[in-house]
């Protein structure tokens, strides 16, 4: 009995001990440290030698233009940098040209789930047109109009999507043009 009743106490010191220490805890707070002023580095002058001093001038002439010693210029100090303004974009070039597209991040899909998801997008394309085509026959409120715009948008941000393999992003753009198709039928 007696090695269970010190077994007992040193599980209980060990388990005390655990705790404490998991409470206790750091309370100093870490602070960053002040930024550095770094100071431009001095121009050091070169001493000047002395010149021997001319002749005096004769009555007549003149004398001399002598131009002063070149020195070091100092150099200004940094400008902070500022963004240069932004030029209004040509009529002729598009907005985009000014910046290459980013790059399309899209899952690897097997052949079987890429296959559906084209068979997807398809029916979805289908169904959008459709609704679009017999909504384009009739005089369309500000509300519509506006809806029908953001389906062919939709509709043609999915075909950009389905030129580049990214079966996900097409299927995913061809549903929200079909959803909206839908209520735009619904509402007419």
């Amino acid at each position: 009995m007696p090695s269970r009743n010190l077994d007992a106490r040193i599980v209980s010191a060990v388990l005390v001990c655990g705790l404490a220490a998991a409470f206790s805890g750091c309370d100093k707070k870490v602070k960053a440290a002040p930024p550095v002023a770094v100071a431009p580095t001095p121009v050091v002058k070169q001493p000047v030698k002395p010149k021997p001093e001319p002749a005096p001038p004769a009555e007549n002439e003149t004398p001399p233009i002598t131009n002063p010693p070149p020195t070091t210029p100092v150099p200004p100090p940094p400008a902070p940098h500022k963004p240069a303004p932004k030029k209004p974009a040509d009529a002729d070039q598009p907005a985009e040209a000014s910046h290459p597209p980013a790059p399309q991040i899209s899952p690897q899909l097997s052949p079987g789930d890429q296959a559906s998801y084209e068979r997807k997008t398809s029916e979805d394309i289908s169904v959008a047109e459709k609704n679009l085509q017999q909504a384009s026959g009739r005089q369309l409120n500000p509300a519509q109009q506006d809806l029908a715009e953001k389906i062919r948008l939709f509709l043609e941000e999915s075909r950009e999507a389905t030129k580049g393999n990214d079966w996900t992003r097409a299927q995913n753009l061809a549903q929200k043009a079909r959803l909206l198709s839908v209520e735009l039928v619904n509402s007419l």
